[in-house]
């Protein structure tokens, strides 16, 4: 009997999925990005395990509890900084993304009071319009960065898919190539070509990659084990990794349309039905506070996601063969989406198996 919903996260499989993503990718070193999980420590670990070179983070705070739970790997901060987080970046993390000469500068007055140096990964927009200098502003950010005394440019980087949606492909990864190749002879040091994150495997197996790009930032495709092109499983990849139970709190036949005046649900919608006739409905405790619902796929096909309130998530389970009784858990695979939500929820338990 479950009293609350519990996502299980089997480390095993995640160790497993970041040594299958690296052979997918010979000779690239893979920043493993921990975010999704809001930077479970267990999860950073597993991915480690399986060779990734460091931990890629979006909040500071996250590197934080994984430093302090021991995790012993560089760590990446994967948005850019704030002025005013100039400090913190660089006592907490070992390499940041940066596109703005202010943030740069902040950093390495920071890195000059802490006596350390801070590696940045110059971030160019290639497409996808979330962050990065348009290319023909790369050349003067390099002089800049170049004039610092305590910033190493450790690489250029670019983000693809994520908002956009704009598919890594062999013109803008070969642009990024181009454009690391210029910033290494402007400079005169090797540069590091950082092609993207998940989306770019697709890529990498249609033999896309530049020969040149030898770093990805990659995430969702080792946790959940698929492409974040076409949602599909990638080849020989487990996508069972996250997995999500919840508990039953009502099992009744009810008609399959309201009774009554239709207006707008809880969250603004008006909700659309059709009259499939009685049908067997299950209740679980979740709802859209923990999840949205369309990002919860029930492990057995022949349940059906209809919708959910804050609190309630609303099933169809009237093709099963033995109706869950109340306090049974039904199990899901929960969407890149649901993931991050299912994680940030405080009502949602988390469990570790499979630890090596």
């Amino acid at each position: 009997m479950h009293a609350r919903a519990i996502v299980t996260v089997d480390l095993a499989k995640i160790t497993e999925n970041t040594r299958r993503v690296r052979a997918l990718l010979p000779g690239v070193e893979v920043v493993a990005v921990t975010k999704v999980t809001c930077g479970t420590p267990q999860v950073a670990g597993a991915m480690l395990a399986g060779g990734a070179v460091a931990i890629g983070e979006s909040r500071l705070e996250n590197i934080v509890r994984q430093r302090a739970s021991g995790i012993e790997a560089p760590f990446w901060l994967l948005r850019a900084t704030p002025p005013a987080l100039a400090a913190e970046t660089v006592r907490l993390a070992d390499v940041s993304l940066a596109s703005e000469i202010v943030a740069v500068e902040a950093l390495d007055r920071a890195a000059a009071a802490e006596g350390v140096r801070h590696g940045i990964l110059a971030m160019v927009d290639l497409g996808d319009l979330r962050e990065g200098m348009l290319p023909a502003e790369l050349p003067d950010f390099l002089d800049h960065v170049a004039a610092l005394g305590h910033i190493d440019l450790v690489g250029i980087g670019t983000s693809l898919t994520c908002y956009g949606g704009v598919v890594p492909d062999e013109e803008n990864l070969g642009e990024l190539a181009r454009l690391a190749h210029g910033a290494e002879e402007r400079l005169g040091h090797p540069m590091m070509v950082s092609g993207g994150m998940s989306s770019s495997i697709d890529a990498a197996l249609a033999g896309h990659l530049p020969a040149t790009l030898d770093n990805l930032r990659i995430g969702e495709s080792i946790i959940l084990g698929v492409s974040t092109v076409t949602r599909e499983p990638l080849p020989g990849l487990n996508t069972d990794a996250i997995t999500l139970e919840a508990p039953v709190i009502e099992c009744k036949a009810k008609p399959s349309m309201p009774r009554g005046a239709i207006a707008q649900d809880a969250f603004g919608n008006v909700p659309v039905f059709k009259d499939r006739g009685e049908r067997l409905r299950a209740i679980c405790a979740i709802g859209r506070q923990d999840a949205p619902p369309g990002g919860l796929r029930p492990l057995d096909p022949r349940i059906e996601v209809l919708g959910a309130s804050s609190d309630h998530l609303i099933l169809d389970v009237h093709d099963l063969p033995v109706p869950p009784a109340v306090g049974d858990a039904i199990g899901f695979v929960p969407t890149y989406a649901a993931t991050l939500a299912l994680f940030t929820s405080p009502y949602v338990d988390k469990r570790f198996v499979g630890q090596e």
